[in-house]
C-alpha cells in the first residue's frame, strides 16, 4: 500500500505510489494489491427495502458478504454528502489538492468496523499530517439500522475526534457508484497533478477479525 507514498509526496518527493506498493509487496509472502480475488466477508451494507428492489445485483446476507474486485485506474466518482457532525456538504473536489485520498465505507453498528475503528483513526490520522486525505461514508438504511442515522454518525464523530469528515449518503447512491458492498471497505485513490484521482487499491484494514486472534495492524493500508 502506499499512503507513505503520498507522504513523500506531500514532502516533494514525488516519488510514485505504484512503484512504492511494488517494492512493499516484494517484501511480504502476501500480495498487498489483490484486486483480482474475492475479499473475506465482512459486514454487508444494509439496503432500504426499496433500494433493495432496484439494487439487485447485490447479494447481501444477513451478517456477511463479500466484495467485489474494482479494477486499478478506475476513477472516483463525483458526490456530494453532508456531514452530520457540521453541517457541511463535501464533495470530491473538495479533496483536490491532496496527492491521494482514502475513502472507507463504514457504520456505527457493524462489528467488523467496531473491531478496527480505534486503530483505522490512528492510523488515518497518521497519513493526514502528511499529505494522505480522508473520508468515511456511511451508507447503511435507518430503516433496518436506526443507530446508523445521521444524530449517530455525528456523535461518533465527536466521540472518537475522527480527523476526517464522517458522511451519511442516504439514498446510498455514492454506495453504489463505488460499487460498496460491505463495511469496512477501502478505496485508496492517487492523483497525477491535474489528473482525476485514480484507483491504487481496493480492499481490507488487515487480516484481523472479531472472531481471530489476529493483531490489527493495518498493514495493507500502510
Amino acid at each position: 500500500m502506499s499512503l507513505a507514498a503520498a507522504a513523500a509526496a506531500a514532502a516533494g518527493a514525488r516519488a510514485s505510489l505504484r512503484s512504492s506498493s511494488s517494492s512493499a509487496a516484494a517484501s511480504s509472502s502476501r500480495p498487498l494489491i489483490a484486486l483480482s480475488r474475492p475479499r473475506r466477508p465482512h459486514g454487508s451494507l444494509a439496503v432500504a427495502p426499496a433500494a433493495a428492489r432496484r439494487w439487485r445485483r447485490l447479494r447481501v446476507r444477513a451478517a456477511r458478504t463479500e466484495s467485489t474486485g474494482a479494477a486499478v485506474g478506475f476513477r472516483a466518482p463525483q458526490f456530494e454528502l453532508p456531514e452530520p457532525l457540521t453541517g457541511k456538504l463535501w464533495t470530491l473536489d473538495d479533496f483536490e489538492g491532496n496527492p491521494a485520498l482514502l475513502v472507507m465505507f463504514v457504520c456505527n453498528h457493524c462489528p467488523f468496523v467496531k473491531h478496527l475503528k480505534k486503530d483505522t483513526a490512528k492510523l488515518t490520522s497518521f497519513y493526514m499530517e502528511k499529505g494522505l486525505a480522508a473520508v468515511a461514508i456511511s451508507s447503511n438504511s435507518i430503516v433496518t439500522h436506526p443507530q446508523d442515522g445521521p444524530e449517530y454518525i455525528a456523535e461518533e464523530a465527536k466521540l472518537f475526534k475522527y480527523a476526517f469528515p464522517y458522511l451519511y449518503d442516504e439514498s446510498q447512491e455514492v454506495a453504489k457508484a463505488f460499487g460498496a458492498v460491505c463495511t469496512p471497505e477501502f478505496y485508496l485513490f492517487k492523483k497525477d497533478g491535474r489528473r482525476p484521482f485514480e484507483l491504487f487499491y481496493h480492499g481490507q484494514f488487515d487480516d484481523s477479525r472479531p472472531s481471530n486472534n489476529v493483531p490489527v495492524t493495518g498493514r495493507y493500508i500502510s
